[in-house]
C-alpha cells in the first residue's frame, strides 16, 4: 500500500502511529462511493442546498456499492454463507422486509445543508443524528431569506390544522391575488429587518441579542451526520405528501444523494416501507370477510422466499395463491 510523503516523511510518520498498529491493506481493488467528488450538492428552495460531504464507508470493494457493508455487517450474525450480487439483494431485501434495522445502522451519511429556519425547526424534530449548526452567536447571519413565488402561496388546509394544500387562484379572483401578494409584503417587511439587525451589531449590540428579531425565513446552515437506518425514518416521514412542501423538497433531494450509494437497500426501502400499506386489524378482518374464497396473482418478485412469504399472506386473507407461470 503506497503512503502520501510530505517533508520527507511518511503520513503514518506525520500521524506519530504507535508501532504496534499494524496497518493492513485492502484485500482487492476499491472503489470510491462518490466517485471522487468531494460533494454531491442539490439546490433546493430559492437560496438552500444539501450536499453529500462523506459517507462510511467511503471505500467499497471494486465494483459493488456501499450495500456491500449492509451484507458484511449482517453476515457477523448469519455467517459468510451469500456471496454473490443476486443474494446479496436477496439479503438486503430479506433483513428490510422483516425489519432487521441494526445492519443498517452501519452505514453513515454527513450532509452540509442550508435551509430556513423553520424548516430546520422541523428538521431538528428527528433526534438520532449528530448536527452542529452555523451559530449567529459568533457570525452574521447572511441576507438570505427564503421567499415563495406568488403563485406557490397556501391556502391553510381544510382537514388538517398543521398544513397548507391548495394554492390562491392568483390570476383568478381579486381577492385571492391580492391575499397571495400581502403574503409576500408581509415577507418583505420582516426581511427588512436584516438592516436594523446589522446596524444594532455594528453599534455594539450582541450578536446573540441581535439576531433575535429576525423572521424563521432567514436561512441557517449546519453539517447533519445520521446512520442509514435512521436517514429512511426521516425520508419515510418528510417525503410523505402530508410532509410541509418545503422539508419535502430537501427529502427528496437527500433521497436522490443517498440512492446511488446504497441502490439495492432503495429499492427494498421503496418496495417495503415507502411505497406499501399497513394495515390494522381491523382492517385485515374487513378485508378477509370481502375476499374470501378468492384468487391472490403471484407477486412480480422472483425471489422464491417472497414468493412464499407472499402465499402465507394470501392463505391469512381467504385467498389462494396461483402460483407464478
Amino acid at each position: 500500500m503506497s503512503e502520501t510523503r510530505s517533508a520527507g516523511r511518511t503520513m503514518s510518520e506525520q500521524a506519530n502511529i504507535p508501532a504496534r498498529i499494524e496497518a493492513k491493506p485492502f484485500e482487492s481493488p476499491t472503489d470510491d462511493v462518490m466517485r471522487g467528488a468531494a460533494r454531491w450538492e442539490i439546490k433546493c428552495l430559492d437560496h438552500g442546498f444539501i450536499a453529500l460531504v462523506d459517507a462510511m464507508p467511503r471505500l467499497v470493494p471494486h465494483g459493488q456499492t456501499a450495500d456491500s457493508a449492509i451484507v458484511q455487517a449482517a453476515r457477523v450474525s448469519y455467517g459468510q454463507g451469500t456471496k454473490q450480487v443476486h443474494e446479496d439483494r436477496g439479503l438486503i431485501r430479506y433483513l428490510m422486509r422483516h425489519r432487521h434495522t441494526t445492519p443498517f445502522e452501519m452505514l453513515e451519511f454527513k450532509f452540509h445543508i442550508a435551509m430556513p429556519i423553520f424548516v430546520a425547526r422541523q428538521w431538528i424534530r428527528h433526534r438520532t443524528a449528530n448536527v452542529n449548526e452555523y451559530s449567529a452567536r459568533y457570525s452574521i447571519l447572511p441576507d438570505r431569506f427564503y421567499r415563495p413565488t406568488l403563485e406557490s402561496v397556501r391556502k391553510q388546509s381544510a382537514s388538517n390544522r398543521q398544513g397548507g394544500e391548495e394554492t390562491f387562484k392568483v390570476d383568478a379572483a381579486a381577492d385571492e391575488a391580492k391575499t397571495a401578494q400581502d403574503f409576500l409584503e408581509y415577507l418583505s417587511r420582516a426581511e427588512a429587518l436584516y438592516q436594523d439587525y446589522l446596524g444594532l451589531t455594528e453599534h455594539g449590540v450582541s450578536r446573540e441579542l441581535a439576531r433575535t428579531g429576525l423572521p424563521v425565513s432567514v436561512y441557517t446552515e449546519w453539517y447533519w451526520k445520521c446512520d442509514l437506518h435512521n436517514i429512511l425514518r426521516f425520508l419515510g416521514l418528510r417525503m410523505d405528501p402530508h410532509a410541509q412542501l418545503e422539508i419535502r423538497e430537501y427529502a427528496q433531494a437527500m433521497h436522490d444523494l443517498v440512492a446511488p450509494v446504497v441502490p439495492l437497500t432503495m429499492e427494498a426501502w421503496r418496495d417495503y416501507e415507502m411505497d406499501s400499506v399497513r394495515l390494522t386489524r381491523l382492517e385485515v378482518e374487513a378485508l378477509r370477510s370481502s375476499i374470501k374464497g378468492g384468487a391472490a396473482a403471484p407477486i412480480t418478485e422472483g425471489n422464491k422466499r417472497e414468493q412464499a412469504e407472499w402465499a402465507a399472506k394470501a392463505r391469512a386473507f381467504g385467498l389462494e395463491p396461483l402460483p407464478k407461470t
